[in-house]
């Protein structure tokens, strides 16, 4: 909301605002198809705060995908600490991407999609795709590195969290395609496969 006259401004939360509305609408409609006035109208701010806090759309699109992704890992995460070490953390990880992919609001990988949509003109949100991706082998890893030691998955973790990975975005394009969670369920039962 803009702030009213006379109100104090917040410039944390009204950055904050910013970020948000554009994670939102760059997930929704895409990166090029939305302007900086769209964004700032959105949020309640004026393209000059915009352009003072990130720079230019090209800062804010970073900014947003950056902080998608940070939020995403840190919710998967929390997602599973409660969970018993080992098997049941890893397939936590695919319980969470179920429910996601079941979600009005799902439309597959919001980074993926930004990389593929940006391909060859934008080499910085292609790297956050891959750091993105690579958060993930660091979770997986970290989670069979739990199972027990007679477990293959611990003995390779590294090999495991790649195809356990190539499992999850497989069923996550699928998914946002289909408008079917379906092939999370598959991803799922193959996970088990593998860590059996």
């Amino acid at each position: 909301m803009p702030v009213k006259i006379g109100e104090p401004i917040d410039p944390a939360a009204t950055k904050r605002r910013i970020l948000t509305v554009s994670e939102r609408i760059f997930y929704n409609r895409g990166i090029s198809l939305v302007g900086v006035a769209e964004i700032a109208d959105a949020a309640g701010a004026s393209k000059a705060t915009l352009y003072k806090n990130f720079g230019s759309k090209e800062g804010l699109v970073e900014a947003a995908l950056l902080d998608r992704s940070e939020r995403i890992h840190r919710w998967l995460r929390n997602g599973v600490a409660d969970l018993a070490p080992g098997r049941a953390r890893v397939l936590g990880v695919f319980d969470l991407l179920l429910d996601w992919f079941s979600g009005d609001d799902f439309h597959g990988c919001g980074l993926v999609s930004a990389a593929a949509e940006q391909r060859a003109s934008d080499p910085v949100v292609t790297g956050l795709a891959r750091r993105h991706l690579q958060a993930y082998r660091d979770l997986l890893t970290e989670l069979l590195a739990e199972m027990p030691e007679t477990s293959a998955a611990r003995q390779d973790p590294d090999l495991f969290a790649g195809r356990l990975l190539l499992l999850i975005e497989g069923a996550t394009v699928i998914s946002s395609v289909d408008g079917n969670p379906e092939a999370g369920l598959t991803a799922r039962a193959w996970a088990e496969s593998l860590l059996d």
